[in-house]
């Protein structure tokens, strides 16, 4: 147990590993809520302290888990103490994790949590659903982020707030990234900046919305359920476009960097706008764009990134490509092939497949990659996404309201 305080609330509260877990009456989904995965966001925790402490468990479906992630860093308010615990989910770590005789304080964590998410995959049917909720440094509208899978999409446009896909291309180990491995829906949520009251507002909407549409909750049981749909709403400006990453601005070590003032995320910048300062060299924006999660805190080793908003027709593009599995034809071009039998991922050789182009394997569901000096190694999300556990759900062909 540790005492969490939170500055914007001027708050304390007392949290185990397990904020709390709510066994249903009836046979449902298994929702998994992370919070607190950086110990300097507590807007998360608290959402979820105050949603499932007032849930009756002879309402919900299925069972409802809320979880703190670094619980060290979270006693310290502090983003991580060695290591950061949302970039250290690779296979490769995990499966050399239970051999490690000396574990730093995050990777004590990651094999607690990691304890936790074998146990409920092993001891349920699902389906399952696993939301990641965290702030920001800087100012910025509600808004969630995806990797880029279609069960992933259709349940994220459930929400009035934007989507940013493909953040998991220029970020190594965030946990769900390696959760979307396993084939779940899995969504992160950032509610607001870190310090902000609204943070913990948005997130409580989120979390109830989650719920409803799920059905672990009905939601004519949510006696909220359209103010909180309506308070995401207003909070995000009425934006729920969907973006993709373009550009991230990775801090190595040693380097000294600098976020220029008054950044937001969401906001639009030109070609050429001066937006950070690195070892005394000015960085600019490179294309017209769009600011995303500027760096305004000491730790972290993401500067800045540069999103672009992506047009309905390319969306109902990739979707439609998708569904036909028209990536299948990929491997009978010169330079590419399948990497095993399972067709799950994709080899490119450089040297004679120069002319494919990146955003043609966005369009057909590859976007981890890996690089070496003369292959590409590209994944595919949507041949190991468990599609048909989510088909009969009551939101598969549901959108949000207008």
């Amino acid at each position: 147990m540790i005492d969490i305080h939170n500055k914007a609330l001027q708050k304390t509260i007392t949290v185990d590993r397990i904020i709390k877990k709510i066994e249903g009456y009836s046979k449902g989904p298994v929702v998994v809520f992370f919070s607190g995965i950086h110990g300097n966001e507590t807007a998360g925790v608290f959402a979820l302290y105050s949603v499932l402490n007032k849930i009756n468990p002879e309402d919900v479906n299925g069972t409802i888990y809320g979880l703190t992630g670094n619980i060290k860093a979270l006693k310290e308010n502090h983003r991580y103490l060695k290591q950061d615990l949302n970039r250290i989910w690779t296979v490769e770590n995990l499966e050399v994790l239970e051999s490690k005789t000396k574990l730093n304080p995050e990777e004590e964590e990651q094999v607690k949590l990691f304890s936790i998410i074998k146990d409920i995959i092993s001891s349920y049917v699902g389906p399952f659903y696993f939301m990641d909720l965290h702030t920001t440094s800087s100012r910025t509208l509600p808004f969630i982020t995806i990797n880029d899978s279609i069960i992933n999409r259709k349940f994220s446009q459930l929400f009035p707030v934007p989507i940013v896909l493909g953040i998991e291309e220029y970020l190594n180990g965030p946990l769900l990234s390696y959760i979307n491995t396993l084939g779940y829906v899995s969504l992160g949520f950032e509610s607001g900046q870190h310090e902000d009251e609204h943070a913990i507002t948005c997130a409580i909407a989120f979390i109830y919305l989650v719920l409803g549409y799920i059905n672990a909750i009905p939601q004519e049981k949510i006696r909220d359920f359209e103010v909180y749909y309506n308070l995401l709403k207003l909070e995000s400006l009425n934006i729920t476009d969907v973006y993709e990453v373009v550009h991230l601005h990775s801090i190595i070590n040693g380097e000294k960097f600098k976020m220029y003032p008054n950044f937001n995320s969401f906001q639009n910048v030109k070609k050429g706008t001066a937006l950070a300062v690195s070892n005394g060299e000015e960085l600019v924006a490179e294309r017209d764009s769009v600011v995303f999660m500027p760096l305004y805190q000491k730790r972290g080793k993401d500067g800045y990134f540069l999103i672009r908003k992506i047009k309905p027709f390319f969306l109902n593009l990739s979707s439609v490509l998708r569904r036909i599995k028209a990536d299948s034809l990929l491997a009978i071009l010169p330079g590419v092939s399948w990497d095993t039998k399972e067709k799950n991922a994709l080899v490119v050789n450089l040297k004679v497949a120069k002319y494919l182009a990146k955003p043609m394997f966005h369009l057909l569901g590859y976007r981890n990659k890996r690089l070496d000096k003369t292959h590409l190694k590209i994944y595919n999300r949507e041949r190991i996404s468990k599609r048909k556990i989510y088909r009969k759900e009551k939101w598969w062909f549901k959108f949000s309201p207008n």
